[in-house]
């Protein structure tokens, strides 16, 4: 990070394990100072180890936070990907669900992390890394294993839920609903069944054209809108016709933006209101979660 611009991202991931359990994990990662920053003087300003980081600037002041894990400016996407990700992939072909989510300032990072450059084995991100890993694994299985790939892909833009795999872009307001077989789903939302990584990427790269994106002050391409991907792994035993399904959400949300810095107006300027009470809402349902003294966690 440097002292212009706060350039770390958090990803926590979360699911089910093999002993029943449920576990929240977050993880920092740093990105290294860009040009932009180094021309106008910033330098960095933080210290840390594999689990604590200390950030001193003459704005903040001086503060320490935890994590689970923190990923250095010299992290890679292979990295990130092993120590976030991978884990999860089991868990999800036991029939388990599962959720990614990258939050940040604007311009730290996330959709690089999240996507990366999907063409580059080096470069590409989380998803493609976990789609390569869940046909991988499909692959290993044993024959009389029958496996369904499903995916979709939405946005939530100005706190409205997009289709972005709706070729006629009709579906823009889909509401989210609650069923005690399905559990919490979006009702109406397009899901493309797919049958290879190819397939699947290719689906991946269609949604996020239709992202919500803009240039801001902070980030020549920011986006507006918070994505959700997700695959959904549906198994039959051939034998004994039992069927599970597990299922892998892939969030990367917009960045948090202070107006004065990303010079948001009009349009934008709305798109940051609704960006940043969005992820005030998730803060207080995280804060809800993590206190066993509250019953009650404010969902809607």
């Amino acid at each position: 990070m440097s002292r212009k611009s706060t350039g770390s991202t958090s990803t926590s991931a979360g699911g089910g394990s093999s002993n029943g359990a449920q576990s929240v994990k977050v993880f920092c990662r740093i990105r290294p100072s860009n040009k932009t920053e180094v021309a106008s003087g910033g330098v960095v300003c933080v210290k840390y180890t594999d689990e604590m980081i200390e950030v001193k600037s003459e704005e903040a002041g001086e503060h320490k936070f935890n994590f689970d894990r923190i990923l250095g400016m010299d992290s890679t996407q292979p990295e990130v990907f092993s120590i976030i990700a991978q884990p999860l992939i089991k868990d999800i072909l036991q029939g388990y669900n599962a959720t990614i989510l990258a939050y940040g300032q604007s311009g730290t990072g996330k959709t690089h992390t999240m996507e990366g450059d999907i063409e580059s084995d080096e470069l590409k991100g989380i998803i493609p890394r976990s789609i390569d890993a869940l046909f991988d694994s499909v692959a290993q299985a044993d024959e009389n294993m029958e496996f369904i790939f499903k995916v979709s892909y939405v946005e939530i833009y100005l706190e409205k839920i997009r289709d972005l795999l709706d070729q006629h872009r009709l579906k823009t307001n889909l509401t989210i609903r609650e069923d005690k077989l399905k559990g919490i789903y979006i009702a109406g939302v397009t899901e493309e069944y797919v049958g290879s990584v190819d397939e699947t990427l290719n689906v991946m790269h269609v949604g996020a054209t239709n992202r919500a994106v803009a240039a801001t002050g902070l980030n020549a391409g920011s986006s507006r809108s918070h994505s959700v991907f997700t695959i959904t792994v549906v198994q039959k035993d051939t034998i004994t016709s039992a069927t599970k399904s597990g299922k892998l959400v892939l969030v990367d949300l917009a960045g948090s933006e202070m107006v004065r810095k990303s010079n948001a107006t009009g349009q934008q300027l709305e798109e940051a209101k609704m960006i940043n009470k969005s992820l005030s809402a998730l803060g207080m349902v995280i804060n809800a979660l993590t206190d066993n003294k509250k019953d009650h966690v404010p969902y809607r």
